[in-house]
């Protein structure tokens, strides 16, 4: 509990002093944490050293602190600590000194020790492995903070619908650890959430397999829909398709898109779309491309026509997939366009 009071206060000149001999750039604290300069104790000297220990040199230290100024507020204690949890799931001090370096909020975020190492440990009981932790403790640090208990509590969840739903139990764990390593920010959410969305989903005519096959496409997105939006959405797609439930359960079978973007996302999406010259019935046919922004679809839309490709009379399944699924079929369209036409029947030119 550090005051952010900033009025009645001076900066702590030890502080100031420590950072200068560290080659620090103050300017850069006083403009983004200045608050941190004015607190009476602070461990500026003993967190370098520690740095410094786990192989940092003097342009990395001073970059740790200019990026997250609080970490010379923590105890000697507190961080020592800290490198001893993560060095569970770190190679070695010099790949944990490279992930301070580029995650420092996450590292320095001590407050939650005790979640956080119960929290690894039950993760790599899970099967999960070490690189994928630490993308976890780097990228989603906030799943730490939860009590393992609430983790289980959704990893469970998971499992139990994954098998009244038909899945296997040989096949579990992998598909477990693939959803959890695609968006482990699931674990965020409550059981509950899911537990109603799958329960739409199956009074929405989804058999069991449809709302695992579901389940997989979106990623873990499941906890984050709710069956208002989720209802809205599919209704306008069906007004928008002019199709039949059952008609409407195989679009968003092929793009779960239909289901958890929001109407407004969907109308824009399909009004860029149609600005462009594409039908509906080309959209219908290959409903993915909403999954794309209008901007993505745009500038795919332009490399495209630049070689000629006429994607108004053509398959949109060329504007499909991610950046490098695009590349690839611009390669293919592209050394198509460039390859000479060859007639295997004209006689060959020769030297006499």
């Amino acid at each position: 509990s550090y005051t952010t009071d900033t009025k009645s206060r001076e900066e702590n000149k030890k502080t100031i002093e420590n950072l200068y001999s560290l080659s620090v750039d103050i300017t850069k604290i006083r403009r983004l944490k200045e608050w941190v300069l004015l607190q009476d104790v602070a461990y500026v000297k003993e967190i370098a050293g520690i740095l410094q220990e786990m192989g940092a040199d003097e342009t990395t230290v001073a970059n740790i602190i200019e990026r997250c100024p609080e970490a010379i507020l923590h105890t000697p204690a507190e961080i020592n600590s800290q490198r001893a949890l993560w060095q569970l799931v770190c190679q070695n001090e010099k790949h944990l000194i490279k992930l301070i370096e580029q995650f420092p909020e996450s590292f320095f975020a001590t407050e939650y020790q005790q979640n956080q190492k119960a929290n690894i440990l039950f993760f790599q009981e899970l099967g999960l492995k070490n690189n994928i932790i630490t993308r976890f403790l780097t990228s989603a640090p906030n799943i730490f903070y939860n009590p393992v208990e609430k983790n289980k509590n959704v990893i469970e969840t998971l499992q139990r619908n994954y098998l009244s739903l038909g899945g296997s139990e040989a096949n579990m764990k992998i598909w477990l650890l693939k959803l959890l390593s695609q968006n482990p920010f699931i674990l965020l959410n409550s059981s509950t959430a899911m537990q109603d969305n799958l329960e739409f989903l199956q009074k929405n005519d989804f058999t069991d397999q449809e709302v695992l096959q579901l389940l997989s496409k979106l990623k873990g997105f499941i906890f984050q829909l709710n069956s208002t939006t989720m209802q809205k959405s599919m209704l306008f797609s069906k007004n928008i398709f002019k199709c039949s439930d059952q008609e409407l359960k195989q679009l968003v079978l092929k793009c779960p898109a239909l289901l958890y973007y929001s109407v407004p996302v969907l109308e824009e999406r399909l009004e860029g779309l149609l600005k462009e010259g594409i039908s509906i019935a080309q959209i219908r046919e290959t409903p993915m491309v909403l999954e794309l922004t209008t901007q993505i679809i745009q500038y795919r839309i332009k490399k495209l026509s630049a070689l000629g490709y006429d994607i108004k009379s053509g398959n949109l399944e060329s504007l499909n997939g991610t950046k490098k699924d695009f590349e690839i079929t611009y390669g293919k369209v592209q050394s198509k366009k460039e390859r000479p036409i060859f007639n295997p029947v004209a006689p060959l030119r020769t030297e006499d």
